[in-house]
């Protein structure tokens, strides 16, 4: 709703005050939208809002969303006004919409289910509970968005009740082809269409001869007898979500394997994880852009999100791309032109803000599902075609404080995920649901449990309560050993150690896990009582190598805490270990890989001088391990701080730290992209960087550049042999995530979000 009246000569409150919520909501709606929606909301300027057909949803939380938030690339515009009068308009045009008699039921639900399910076909075209087809619309919810009246014109005569997105279209080319079907986007240049087998076609309107656009349906007219008709209606309009099909089975022509996952090096025109493959190793195998052209690289093409502080890294699926935004919207897009397929947004409510980030980080793509994970602790599951809820899970109760922020893990059948639970006196954990059906399989708590002898052992007093060991950052895979790796964080309160006395098991820790159940086969602890928020959710990136005259499984990871390691993952060896940036708090490694600390290090009321700071030696951002030069990438922050502490009672949900960091503004914050012989952990080379990013990372391709970025928005790419400045790009805003790359048509694109803009690059 277009809202123009933003100043009222009375208050709100006053409006509310009406016995009727009805009233009240009428009042507002004539003071603010009737400019555009007209008097009564039938339409003027903007649509008729008493049809009941909402294209961004039609659930009251999704108008209340739409009315406070607006529609981003409309001309509607965010309205922050309270809870209590968004919802006042909302039951207006409830009641506009429900005005006159209710018209009662006739059909029979259960029939209609068989009849929509099968003879009738409507599952061909509609998708119900994840369930049937996607040439129309997701029928999931109708029951909440239209009547029974207008669900009968509907199924009568399909034409006159078309939805944006699901219009006709038929191009032709000049050698005579043709393709007909729903028209899901287009503009000037392009055009998307999906066709009558569902297959998505994403067309240059310079490669056609002729784009007809006929306002039809593809659902032709009903012929069902009209008892029939009033089953259809009396399912559609009671039914509820778990009322759905049967079975999943991916779409022939877009299938995301677990073969395909495993092998995801053999594609790599594709990025179909999170990490570019289940191994964590950030790196493309693509090598168009090499030294010699790479300073010709222009931008390509640039999609805008709905608000600030992405960090996401896309998925790239055999010419789409899939992105999600800082408040769980998502789209996917065209992924030669950044044209926009479908989007998703998901309505948010108050999470516990102190307690998490408010972002997201990405998808998870197996099947021909996307699962993401959202800022309430839930797990939902999209169908990659349209971007339909298939299912939607409680992970676990945001209103304890838990969020998630990270891209879920997919593997052979299993979605894993991780929470935030470090600075709200949680304990973390690491779930797996079932990736059809969103059954929860299996938990592992981060946090040695009762029984376990790490219990007593390592945790003072009832410590291990509030634990933290927060499971924040995506994990990696090894399918030869069937083994999930999984990082922990840092210990609750984060800087005062005093009321946690021990080691703090499992926290500050990689995990090495069975997928099946859950059970820890080994775990290795990097910073054993941390006391400076040293969380060891960076990548475990795991590699195959000749390690001292042994040919080994290895698993390495440069640590926030400003070590570099490298471990066996089969068994959880420690083999080496060095610093890769400044460090003054340990002495070095023991023969174990235990830190040797230095005295004075440790956190104080009235303060000690350490590096790194909080935010480590590096952080979340990706590293990445080019199998070509054997050298592992890494972005370097080089800042140092004042820790100091202070003792307060635990109270799960509320903050729980024990006081912070001052970073010295002497030093700052310099960084580095830093190219490290992984089996000696020497530095081969060092790129200067102004200003360093804790979640700015790097990637290495096959053509011999890597790309990284610096914290003030420079896009840089160097030579990954020497570290050679080859080119930059200033992208205007803050970059907050890692580059991909790709290849569409042949043509090989780098990716990479900055601030609340999704900015692509190719050569001429």
């Amino acid at each position: 709703m277009r809202i123009i009246a933003l100043l009222m000569p009375f208050t709100a409150a006053a409006l509310l005050a009406q016995p009727d919520d009805h009233a009240a909501g009428r009042r507002l709606f004539q003071r603010s939208c009737t400019g555009c929606h007209g008097e009564n909301a039938k339409g003027g300027r903007a649509p008729d809002l008493t049809s009941g057909n909402f294209r961004w949803g039609g659930a009251d939380a999704d108008l209340i969303r739409v009315i406070q938030k607006g529609i981003p690339g409309t001309l509607m515009p965010p309205f922050p006004m309270p809870d209590d009068e968004a919802r006042a308009i909302v039951a207006y045009l409830r009641s506009l919409k429900a005005a006159g008699p209710e018209e009662k039921i006739s059909g029979d639900a259960e029939s209609g289910r068989g009849l929509f399910f099968g003879a009738a076909q409507c599952s061909r075209c509609h998708m119900y509970a994840g369930e049937g087809g996607r040439l129309g619309p997701d029928l999931t919810a109708i029951r909440g968005e239209r009547k029974p009246a207008e669900l009968r014109a509907a199924i009568l005569d399909p034409s006159q009740s078309l939805r944006p997105g699901f219009e006709t279209a038929e191009v032709k080319f000049a050698d005579g082809r043709s393709v007909r079907g729903v028209r899901k986007n287009d503009d000037t240049f392009s055009i998307q269409i999906m066709d009558a087998n569902e297959k998505l076609h994403l067309l240059l309107k310079k490669d056609l001869k002729q784009v007809d656009k006929p306002h039809v349906s593809m659902m032709p007219n009903t012929k069902l007898p009209g008892p029939q008709v009033e089953d259809l209606i009396a399912f559609l309009a009671t039914a509820r979500a778990s009322d759905g099909g049967s079975a999943w089975k991916p779409a022939p022509d877009f299938n995301v394997s677990f073969d395909r996952l495993k092998n995801a090096a053999n594609e790599p025109q594709n990025w179909l994880t999170y990490w570019g493959d289940l191994r964590g190793r950030h790196y493309s195998g693509l090598a168009s852009i090499t030294p010699a052209n790479v300073a010709s690289l222009a931008s390509k093409w640039s999609y805008q999100f709905a608000g600030t502080g992405v960090e996401v890294t896309p998925i790239v699926v055999d010419g789409l791309m899939f992105v999600t935004g800082p408040l769980n919207n998502a789209a996917a897009l065209d992924a030669r032109t950044g044209r926009p397929i479908w989007k998703y947004t998901r309505s948010i409510p108050e999470v516990h803000s102190h307690c998490t980030v408010m972002t997201n980080r990405g998808f998870a793509v197996l099947g021909d599902r996307l699962y993401m994970a959202t800022l309430d602790a839930h797990l939902v599951a999209l169908d990659a075609k349209t971007g339909n809820v298939i299912f939607d899970v409680v992970v676990d109760d945001y209103k304890k404080g838990f969020s998630i922020t990270h891209a879920p893990l997919a593997i052979d059948g299993k979605i894993i995920v991780g929470v935030t639970a470090g600075e709200c006196a949680l304990t973390g954990f690491v779930d797996a649901f079932d990736a059809a059906t969103g059954k929860k399989l299996w938990r592992t708590w981060t946090i040695a449990q009762e029984g376990d002898p790490a219990r007593k052992s390592s945790w003072s007093g009832n410590s291990a309560e509030f634990g933290g060991g927060p499971t924040w950052m995506t994990g990696t895979y090894d399918s030869e050993t069937d083994t999930l790796y999984w990082t922990t964080g840092n210990p609750s309160p984060d800087y005062d150690g005093s009321v946690r006395e021990g080691d703090n098991l499992y926290t500050c820790s990689v995990l090495a896990l069975d997928p099946k159940t859950g059970r820890m086969k080994w775990y290795f602890q990097f910073t054993p009582h941390d006391v400076h928020d040293w969380d060891a959710n960076e990548t475990p990136v795991l590699i195959d190598a000749v390690f001292r005259g042994k040919p080994r499984k290895l698993m390495i990871q440069a640590n926030r805490n400003a070590f570099f390691y490298v471990l066996d993952r089969t068994t959880g060896e420690f083999l080496l270990g060095k610093p890769f940036a400044k460090q003054t708090w340990a002495k070095g490694l023991d023969d174990k890989g235990r830190p040797i600390v230095l005295p004075n290090t440790t956190p104080t009321p009235e303060g000690n001088y350490v590096c790194p700071d909080a935010a480590g030696g590096t952080n979340w951002a990706s590293p990445s391990y080019d199998p070509r030069t054997k050298l592992f990438y890494v972005a370097v922050r080089e800042a140092c701080a004042v820790y100091t502490s202070s003792t307060k009672p635990p109270r799960p949900g509320e903050p729980y730290v024990g006081t912070g960091q001052q970073e010295d503004p002497k030093v700052g914050g310099p960084g580095a992209i830093r190219a490290i012989d992984p089996l000696t952990g020497n530095i081969k080379w060092s790129y200067p960087l102004h200003t360093g990013s804790w979640s700015a990372g790097v990637l290495a391709t096959a053509g011999g550049v890597v790309f990284g970025a610096s914290k003030d928005g420079n896009l840089v790419a160097v030579d990954s042999l020497t570290g050679k400045l080859l080119w930059h790009y200033q992208t205007g805003a803050e970059i907050l995530s890692s580059p991909i790359s790709y290849r569409v048509d042949g043509r090989q694109y780098v990716a990479i979000a900055a601030n609340s803009v999704l900015l692509t690059f190719g050569l001429p």
